[in-house]
């Protein structure tokens, strides 16, 4: 699954320019909430390499990677779905100005 396409499913609750925009406004909401999940994982990624998670206070024993992957997956996914930082909406805003009068 690559970062852009990571959403499976647009929120329930959309903003009513995009409820109301057709077609590409529901595309170009998606692709914003696909770039906030990427920018979410990639800091959640940081947040959960730096901490070793799982690992003792000599730093070893922590988790695989890819469990780490898998961390920062489902945080992005969580974050993302329950409504995101807001990133999604004013990319939205910049890319379709038109629906956001």
């Amino acid at each position: 699954m690559s970062e852009i396409t990571g959403i499976q499913a647009l929120p329930p609750v959309l903003p009513a320019e995009v409820r109301n925009g057709g077609k590409e406004a529901k595309q170009a909401y998606a692709a914003a909430l696909g770039f906030e999940r990427m920018l979410v994982k990639q800091l959640t990624k940081s947040l959960t390499d730096s901490s070793a998670v799982g690992a003792g206070e000599d730093g070893k024993g922590g988790s695989p990677a890819a469990y780490r992957e898998m961390i920062s997956d489902g945080i992005a996914d969580a974050i993302t779905n329950a409504g995101g930082i807001g990133l999604a909406e004013d990319l939205y805003k910049q890319v379709r100005p038109e629906d956001a009068r």
